[in-house]
């Protein structure tokens, strides 16, 4: 087999990889001096030219010239007999080059070649998809259902790349069936072993994100921007946006005419449920928004802690929390502020001191009715001094009745 022949041999190589010539030339080279080393030990006295123009490639063993029976081994050394009828002019210690035939590497040497260029171009394709998904990490792939296993789904895309989307990664309402096309987005690409794992991800809030640019072209054309995403799959998410010009409503244009923007997200998300809130640099006026659409009497901020105390009626309490605490988690994550809820209690949750009167002597009771104080909550609002100034009663008594009614009343 002569050169021509071996690499044209390399053409299935070539046509299934995609391969340029010149990255399979580079590898016919490395391949060649890895078969050198193995059979003789070392490619130090070799040289190993490939021409990518004319598919051809020569190999030359240099040789030291010795003294006539002075050879201690034929395949690095040449006696000065032998050099001279070649070149008269040779001289012991010079170095004599000969051109090996690649068919006198022998067939089971071939052999070898060739299994040695298929695992470097398996290499080189595993190195080629490997920086190729690299360069994907956080953007949008689709592929085609192939295997449905306990722990993960792999898919695969047009061109046959495999990618894996583990139980953890899925949405809890997702079911795939083989052969239906999804979208994910690309969470890592390592190595396993020698091969590249491509693992997908439609959980990430930039899942989210890369679906709202597909769907939005002022998100993606920059006009409106995605300040924070934040979400709980298959639940509720929530998203802060704003806008460059101050004539465009960007919580309008992310939701649409009648949500018809954002109900193609909200269909690839199983139906999450999707509040869009317009950004604001004034923590408080973020706080407000991010909680939704509830009653908030008052919201306390404390900047240096990010913590935010909201103050809200009792009967929107609930609603400030929402299903599972879902609600409020999302808003503090939303705003980077942990948010706490304060129960603001109306008169019609007052009670009337008498309901105390098991807890309380009667005749203490009397004189906090005597002052006009008839509810638990007129004798909480005030602080102790207050009340010393008004009841007949010592300290000690004054604070074991505001213990009893807090413990009683407010919780």
């Amino acid at each position: 087999m002569d050169n021509i022949a071996l690499i044209e041999s390399f053409g299935d190589f070539k046509d299934e990889k995609g391969i340029s010539k010149i990255d399979l030339m580079a590898i016919i080279e490395d391949s060649l001096k890895t078969l050198l080393r193995k059979r003789f030990d070392s490619d130090d006295h070799f040289d190993v030219i490939v021409n990518p123009d004319k598919g051809d490639f020569q190999i030359f063993l240099n040789k030291t010239i010795v003294e006539d029976e002075m050879s201690e081994d034929d395949d690095l050394e040449i006696e000065l007999s032998e050099a001279k009828k070649i070149d008269p002019t040779f001289e012991v210690g010079e170095d004599f080059t000969m051109e090996i035939p690649v068919a006198q590497l022998g067939r089971r040497n071939i052999l070898t070649l060739k299994q040695i260029l298929a695992t470097k171009l398996q290499e080189h394709n595993n190195a080629m998809l490997y920086e190729q998904f690299r360069d994907k990490i956080g953007e949008i792939v689709i592929g085609e259902i192939h295997h449905i296993r306990h722990k993960h789904v792999i898919l695969l895309d047009d061109e046959g790349n495999e990618f894996i989307l583990p139980k953890e990664n899925q949405i809890p309402s997702d079911f795939f069936k083989k052969g239906e096309n999804i979208r994910a987005i690309v969470e890592t690409v390592d190595f396993k072993g020698s091969k590249p794992q491509i693992i997908i991800s439609r959980t990430a809030p930039k899942f989210l994100e890369k679906l709202l640019e597909l769907e939005i072209p002022e998100i993606q054309d920059g006009t409106i921007m995605l300040k924070k995403v934040v979400r709980i799959p298959g639940e509720k998410a929530k998203i802060a946006v704003d806008a460059y010009d101050d004539r465009i409503d960007p919580v309008g244009a992310c939701v649409g005419v009648k949500g018809s923007r954002i109900h193609g997200v909200v269909r690839e998300l199983r139906n999450e449920n999707i509040d869009v809130i317009q950004w604001s640099k004034n923590p408080e006026i973020l706080v407000k928004r991010a909680l939704g659409n509830v009653t908030i009497n008052k919201i306390d901020i404390n900047e240096d802690s990010s913590y935010a105390l909201v103050y809200t009626p009792v009967e929107e309490i609930s609603k400030v929390i929402g299903k599972q605490g879902q609600n409020i988690r999302l808003a503090s994550w939303l705003t980077g502020y942990e948010i706490d809820v304060y129960r603001e209690s109306s008169e019609d949750d007052d009670v009337e001191l008498r309901e105390f009167n098991d807890d309380i002597e009667q005749w203490i009771l009397d004189e906090f009715r005597k002052v006009g104080l008839t509810t638990a909550k007129s004798v909480l609002d005030k602080d102790t001094e207050s009340l010393l100034n008004m009841v007949d009663l010592e300290e000690e008594t004054i604070e074991d009745v505001k213990r009893i009614l807090r413990e009683e009343f407010e919780d």
